[in-house]
């Protein structure tokens, strides 16, 4: 039984269950020295549900309250996952009530025998659950009935002594039609990752900290942890009484080696910090890193372009042909083909950056021609920008001509496909930035900004605007097909300090003409 559902305080129409699926899950690791802020307040997050301890449910509300929480000036101090036991329930409940200024719990609400966190939370308070007059309306007006079933009637049964809070939107002043309970300092959320959402930012005012004034910054660092470990002990010992430090590797990130973030309620103690960090592990080891290009696409895709460089009079040829592709077809006539590829990785950004400027509410449209034998890298990067850049993705196998029949037959609207094509590809060397399909092919306009760049135009590109791209390119990979016919650049080459065969990232290969030295086709 999937215990992660709504209950009725927070019932809403069942497209949200939905949803649920497309949420990823992000861990959290604490390693830091917090520094205690003044007139702190804390909080504890208990998610309750077997299914997250046996794998079979991703926990995003945690990471989601904790985000929120900060925000607000509330610190998250534990966070605990919990078996569906009474018992246990109520002994956490317990625990976290008397140790924090809030509680909040995910999960186990619901009409169903196993949803028993509103029984967990009356025992910890020595209460019994009943039904809530106001909840019992609430429900037989929305179930259009005059007298509730033993489910129903469950999901208006909570603590005797809870209270019950209506949301208000701010921006429309619309009361939420379902209520969340609270007992003392404990709130109970459901567990679906849209309703827990909404239901806490609703509400979220209520728990802002007045007193609270963080102050943050970030470090982005290129070197290993190892090499700045007595760095960051120094900078701890000598700024602990002010300022939390914490130190982050990341094994998976194409630009940094390491996260330092600092935090204190005093603006001057980070600044003294992050000086002191800077000076102590080197400027030149310091990353300039966008965390979020997707979000500052249109004002760095645009400035780039006003650069008096290469690279700028390349990015504004390009951004001008996608312009032009735009007012010759609404954004729903068009649609962008991405394979998880440098190219396209570079295409899709820059076709993002020129849509967000000129029509902000219009969802991008993406082709996946899935390749034979693909990667499984080149499968979790693909997943990873259709949330990254809330894509409607169209996934088809095949020849390319059959998909794009298939294209014109399953989406007659779309006119135009924007590619990732360069004229250094094979058949593409007389090819224009705008030029219709051959006749004997499915009539498409093909789109190609990029056409005219080189392989050191791309990569500049991709890595002066810090986008993620599929790691296979940091082992060695210069263009990518199929398992089969793909292998990592001999040019790039090399061995470590061990002796072991290893390969440079795709970016450092010096000679573009070698791009395709990798392609088992191309020895042939």
């Amino acid at each position: 039984m999937n215990r992660l559902r709504p209950v009725i305080f927070q019932l809403q129409f069942p497209q949200y269950f939905s949803l649920c699926r497309s949420f990823q899950y992000f861990s959290i690791r604490q390693k830091q020295s917090m520094a205690t802020p003044k007139r702190e307040k804390t909080c504890g997050i208990i998610v309750i549900g077997d299914e997250v301890l046996r794998g079979q449910t991703l926990d995003t509300n945690s990471h989601f309250l904790c985000k929120k929480l900060f925000e607000i000036g509330v610190s998250v101090q534990r966070i605990s996952v919990i078996r569906d036991r009474l018992d246990e329930i109520a002994a956490e409940v317990r625990q976290f009530s008397s140790q924090f200024d809030l509680v909040f719990t995910s999960g186990g609400v619901g009409p169903t025998h196993d949803d028993i966190t509103m029984e967990g939370v009356a025992l910890a308070f020595d209460d019994v659950v009943e039904p809530h007059s106001k909840l019992v309306d609430l429900c037989k007006r929305y179930f259009k009935v005059d007298t509730l079933t033993a489910a129903q009637l469950k999901m208006t049964t909570i603590p005797r002594s809870s209270q019950i809070h209506f949301g208000v939107n701010r921006v429309t002043g619309e009361r939420s039609p379902f209520p969340v309970v609270n007992v003392k300092n404990v709130y109970v959320l459901p567990g679906v990752p849209a309703l827990l959402e909404r239901a806490f930012s609703l509400m979220q005012e209520r728990f802002r900290n007045e007193h609270a004034q963080f102050h943050t910054r970030t470090l982005f660092i290129a070197i290993e942890e190892l090499a700045i470990a007595d760095a960051l002990n120094e900078a701890n010992e000598r700024f602990k009484s002010d300022v939390a430090i914490g130190s982050y590797p990341n094994f998976q990130n194409s630009y940094y080696k390491v996260k330092v973030t600092m935090q204190s309620n005093d603006a001057e103690s980070v600044k003294r910090t992050a000086e002191f960090l800077e000076a102590k592990i080197g400027r030149e080891h310091m990353v300039a890193y966008d965390a979020d290009p997707v979000e500052s696409a249109v004002e760095r895709v645009y400035g780039l372009a006003q650069e008096a460089t290469p690279l700028g009079r390349a990015v504004r040829d390009a951004v001008a042909i996608v312009e032009e592709s735009l007012k010759q077809h609404r954004p729903e006539e068009i649609c962008v083909g991405f394979n998880g590829g440098k190219d396209c990785s570079a295409v899709l950004h820059l076709y993002h950056a020129v849509l967000q400027k000129v029509q902000p509410q219009a969802k991008i449209k993406v082709l996946y021609i899935v390749n034979k034998q693909p990667f499984d890298e080149t499968e979790a990067f693909i997943r990873k920008a259709a949330v990254r850049y809330d894509m409607e993705m169209v996934t088809m196998n095949g020849p390319i001509r059959k998909c794009l029949e298939e294209l014109r037959h399953l989406h007659p609207e779309v006119k135009a496909v924007v590619m990732g094509q360069r004229s250094t590809d094979p058949r593409s060397a007389d090819m224009r930035p705008l030029q219709m399909t051959d006749p004997d092919w499915p009539q498409f306009l093909r789109v190609s900004p990029i056409l005219h760049w080189s392989y050191g135009h791309v990569w500049a590109f991709i890595r002066s605007l810090f986008l993620p791209y599929c790691s296979l390119y940091d082992r060695g990979y210069t263009s990518l097909g199929g398992q089969a016919e793909t292998r990592p650049n001999p040019h790039l080459r090399t061995t470590d300090q061990l002796g072991n065969v290893v390969y440079r990232p795709a970016y450092l290969l010096d000679d573009e003409h070698l791009e395709r030295d990798g392609r088992i086709e191309s020895k042939i």
